[in-house]
């Protein structure tokens, strides 16, 4: 009977395989936050008590001032880059009847461990409530501190970061945040659909710490937080801008075509446009980490919705390697995504 021999190589490599596989989901292990007490908890801002609300052990904080402004609670050794954060929150809202405050709670993520950068799901459980869609619109939001605040988003992308759901003010929300590279999704009271969705996370952190945040005019809650890491969708920040692109923008208004030319010096991008928007359009810009926002003068075309003529076409969003994606739009004429692909560098 012929003996076959097996190569010891490719054994030793599945074996390094395996092994780093387990060794790294050993290094991040889920982790759970019973938060019954606010041992631990690094404060901004904030007091944190343990209390009891509507039945529920928790952590209640309250802001240091009354004045405008948030505040938070960073979870002890927790660096968060890929996965899911699941808790329950609440919000009561202590302003006197009239005061305009719907009140406003989240959670933090991705922060920098001085707290001055990070991600953050919110929500504005009273306006679920408005008779006013706008204000309904306005329940679950999305910004990125402290560059891409709410009024930053809503002004230059409106109701593209923010979105209705069916919550109320004073009960417990079940909230879950998955997160996975530059896209984040939050699900709330055990849906499997989201209540909204960010595709191109502002922040240019990677990974950082887990924040319980809060406002002023308000006692915020938080109870039973667990935090399970997946593996990391393998996005770096640093990639160039220059080159040559082949861009597909799927709008509101229909699809267009067009190929970017653009050279960086430092911070700042410029080139040119050629397409369905018009030849030869200059482009400017500016580029910080990956991420790059760029404008050029558009020439709305004949038989679209809309009078032909020049209009300002915006896009913004992360290159990733050879590929880029994010939010375009051309002022008053259309609004969706872009994604790009780099044939020459």
């Amino acid at each position: 009977m012929p003996m076959f021999k097996i190569s010891e190589k490719p054994l030793l490599k599945l074996l390094a395989l395996f092994l780093g596989a387990t060794f790294a989901s050993l290094a991040t292990p889920a982790q759970t936050f019973p938060l019954i007490d606010a041992k631990g908890l690094e404060l901004h801002k904030v007091k944190a008590e343990a209390t009891e609300y509507l039945g529920r052990k928790a952590v209640r904080l309250t802001t240091l001032s009354q004045e405008d402004q948030s505040g938070f609670a960073l979870l002890p050794g927790v660096d968060f880059q890929d996965g899911t954060i699941e808790a329950d929150i609440a919000v009561k809202i202590m302003m006197p009847p009239g005061v305009r405050m719907p009140g406003f709670l989240g959670i933090g993520f991705r922060a920098k461990p001085d707290g001055s950068e990070y991600e953050l799901f919110y929500l504005r459980p009273k306006n679920a409530l408005a008779d006013d869609q706008g204000m309904r619109n306005h329940s679950v939001q999305y910004c990125s501190e402290p560059n891409f605040g709410w009024y930053r988003l809503r002004r230059e992308w409106p109701f593209v970061y923010e979105s209705y759901a069916d919550i109320q003010p004073e009960t417990w929300t079940k909230l879950k945040i998955e997160v996975a590279g530059r896209t984040a999704r939050i699900f709330l009271n055990g849906s499997t659909k989201p209540s909204l969705v960010v595709n191109g996370l502002k922040g240019p952190n990677l990974h950082g710490a887990i924040a319980l945040w809060g406002y002023a005019g308000e006692e915020s809650y938080f109870s039973n937080l667990h935090v399970t890491p997946a593996t990391a969708v393998p996005v770096k920040n640093g990639a160039e801008a220059t080159g040559e692109w082949d861009v597909k923008y799927g709008s509101d208004a229909g699809p267009f075509q067009g190929t970017m030319k653009l050279t960086r010096d430092g911070p700042n991008v410029s080139g040119t446009w050629s397409g369905d928007l018009g030849e030869k359009k200059p482009v400017i810009g500016t580029w910080r980490e990956g991420y790059v926002e760029l404008s050029f003068v558009a020439d709305w075309p004949q038989g679209r919705d809309g009078a032909p003529g020049p209009n300002k076409a915006v896009l913004e969003g992360w290159i990733d390697d050879g590929t880029a994606k994010g939010r375009m739009r051309v002022d008053g004429r259309a609004d969706g995504v872009w994604v790009a692909q780099r044939k020459t560098q």
